[in-house]
């Protein structure tokens, strides 16, 4: 890289911070909290019991997420390296709160993702394409809310580009560094898998960067099988290993095919509302801010002379139709597709420089701007309410702190919601999931309900220890 590309990237990386430092200090309740709740909560729960990676616990004790009662809380999901990074960093400086450090390791894996796609496109392709596409990675609304959310799939994706360049700089000519960069190359998939299985898509670009440096003894070489194999290993073994804990394991076969509705599980596998949601609603409006579309669409359309770029977005497609049920359902499942819409976005414009010909280069240089500009602004207006939390739950949950004891455990009424629970630093169930008098023979101690009609039922049959126009707790 040049001092000039040094210097752009450092603009952009500076940028990219700045934007994603925004109300980094807020309580975990903005959007999608009750996943950011479950995620901060494994974090919590190593701080005060040890950091037993193998079993990972969370504030749910209840069987709303698996249909298992869970007494330990285990959180049997992806294993939870990001959730020890951030717990570590808390406990080397705990002048941050845990939830900003969680916001943190995943704002640095995001700049290590701008970082990874600028390299790539300028080896790739050129420096406009590189320096668009890491520009709308860092500061397009999107790409920045869910760049430092206490989630890991940041995290995963920064060690998933991490393996794809180690692997991209190798020289098999060059032996020594080539093991070098191939070790570190593994290393790093082998931890994005972990840390999220989802990103196990981008074998793709792992297996295209072998074949362009072997041709096709590829097929015939170990060390590609050697490579995914050990890469794999891991991940498989945790997989196989949390079976035997079925009451952390989130049921999750809708994932693939349905959505939670309030009438029930809905298929939308190839449905016409799968793909409204994803490329019209989603993709087109909510991330790329509707003009952008242009631009991502000449990308994938211009004649492409490296296939690196493809597979990256091949790889993301292939993820999406895999997971309908999930993307449709979870906003935050589309961060894996982000690096593929930023990358071929920056190739868009790139074509556009190029073939100046097509349009008067004065419109060229004029729409660029305008048209990132309003897809900014129009992708912000419904971003920004991402960052909203409501003050009344904060408040509830302090008062819920207040007249419980650490080791009591709590019942919400929160529809499986988490969010009151890890506010309220309580575990215990999030959702009246049984009868109160079952749920108080299973050890719990209190019952948080802003419903009417339950404080109705309950307020002739147990004691209220609090209880005002919002919400009232009852003593179990």
């Amino acid at each position: 890289m040049k001092k000039l590309d040094l210097f752009l990237l450092t603009m952009i990386l500076l940028v990219g911070l700045a934007l994603r430092l925004y109300k980094i200090d807020i309580p975990l309740a903005d959007f999608h909290s009750w996943r950011q709740a479950d995620t901060a909560a494994v974090a919590r729960n190593f701080l005060r019991g040890g950091f037993d990676l193998l079993h990972p616990r969370y504030d749910d004790l209840s069987n709303v997420q698996s249909g298992f009662e869970n007494p330990q809380g285990y959180r049997m999901v992806e294993f939870p390296i990001y959730n020890a990074i951030f717990a570590y960093g808390y406990q080397l400086m705990p002048s941050l709160t845990l939830e900003e450090w969680g916001r943190l390791v995943s704002i640095f894996f995001s700049l290590v993702i701008i970082a990874v796609i600028y390299y790539l496109l300028l080896k790739e392709k050129d420096r406009l394409a590189a320096f668009f596409a890491s520009f709308i990675y860092a500061v397009f609304p999107f790409f920045v809310f869910f760049s430092r959310v206490v989630l890991p799939e940041s995290t995963a994706l920064g060690f998933t580009f991490l393996a794809i360049l180690f692997l991209y700089v190798g020289n098999p000519k060059k032996t020594v560094s080539y093991t070098i960069y191939l070790i570190l190359s593994i290393i790093s998939f082998a931890v994005a898998l972990l840390v999220m299985p989802t990103t196990i898509f981008f074998g793709l670009p792992l297996a295209y960067i072998f074949f362009k440096n072997y041709k096709w003894k590829t097929v015939k070489n170990p060390l590609f099988y050697l490579y995914f194999l050990i890469a794999v290993a891991p991940l498989f073994l945790w997989r196989n290993y949390i079976k035997s804990y079925p009451e952390g394991i989130p049921v999750n076969e809708w994932l693939f095919t349905s959505v939670n509705t309030g009438g029930g599980l809905q298929n939308v596998f190839f449905r016409p509302a799968f793909f409204r949601w994803i490329f019209f609603d989603r993709i087109n409006n909510l991330i790329l801010g509707g003009y952008l579309t242009v631009f991502f669409v000449l990308g994938i359309v211009a004649k492409q002379k490296r296939w690196l770029p493809l597979t990256i977005l091949f790889a993301s497609i292939v993820y999406l139709f895999t997971f309908q049920g999930g993307n449709v359902q979870h906003v935050y499942y589309q961060t894996l597709i982000l690096p593929g819409l930023a990358i071929f976005t920056g190739l868009g414009v790139s074509f556009l420089a190029e073939n100046r010909k097509i349009v008067v280069p004065f419109l060229v240089y004029v729409s660029i701007p305008i048209m990132f500009a309003l897809s900014w602004f129009f992708s912000f207006y419904q971003v920004k309410s991402y960052y909203d939390y409501s003050a009344e739950l904060v408040q509830e949950a302090q008062i819920i702190n207040s007249l419980t004891s650490s080791q009591d455990k709590i019942v919400t009424d929160r529809m499986g919601d988490t969010t009151l629970l890890y506010l309220s630093d309580r575990r215990g169930a999030p959702a009246i999931y049984k009868d109160p008098k079952d749920l108080k023979n299973l050890g719990y101690s209190y019952l948080v309900t802003s419903s009417q009609t339950e404080i109705n039922l309950l307020k002739d049959k147990y004691e209220a220890v609090f209880e005002n126009d919002k919400f009232s707790i009852f003593k179990l």
